[in-house]
């Protein structure tokens, strides 16, 4: 079972005439172009073709200038709409530029704590250094002097035996 279709527009043929079926041939029709012998089947006036014109201009013609004139309104919106877009996307990338700036912010601070760190490391390793150095110069002074009293030792020992040691005795 079909169910019938909206009705055909005023002057429009749906299909074959009434009573006949699909692929029989109609009578009087053919197929040729309906333009073909127009000219010569009926006379033209020039007044009727231009009042035919006119009716046909004038109801088109309203509709075509609405719809030129929503197809204009619908550009201009269109071209509103992408220089809104432009601007949503200068405003991402700003936000994209900004987060890249807080990630460089935030490695600075992170270098800047490891600086902080080294800096106070190499003053602890300076201090470290020159208390190392007094003290190997305490020890070198130390081990100078406890030479020189080993030496002064020996010279005084040398002394004493040069003096124990027996010596002949003058004869007179």
């Amino acid at each position: 079972m079909s169910v019938p279709g909206p009705p055909p527009p005023d002057g429009v043929l749906a299909g074959p005439p009434f009573g006949l079926g699909p692929g029989e041939p109609t009578q009087g029709l053919s197929d040729t172009s309906p333009d073909e012998g127009l000219i010569e089947d009926f006379p033209v006036e020039e007044k009727a073709v231009e009042q035919l014109a006119e009716g046909l201009l004038a109801h088109y013609l309203p509709d075509l200038r609405r719809s030129k004139q929503a197809l204009q309104e619908l550009t201009q919106n269109q071209v509103v709409l992408l220089d809104t877009l432009e601007q949503e996307i200068s405003k991402f990338k700003e936000c994209h530029s900004m987060l890249d700036i807080n990630a460089l912010f935030t490695e600075a601070k992170h270098y800047h704590t490891k600086l902080v760190n080294i800096r106070k490391e190499m003053l602890m390793l300076h201090e470290k250094t020159s208390k190392l150095k007094k003290r190997a110069l305490k020890l070198q002074q130390k081990r100078q002097k406890e030479e020189l009293e080993r030496e002064q030792q020996r010279e005084k020992e040398f002394e004493r035996e040069k003096q124990l040691t027996a010596k002949p005795a003058k004869r007179t």
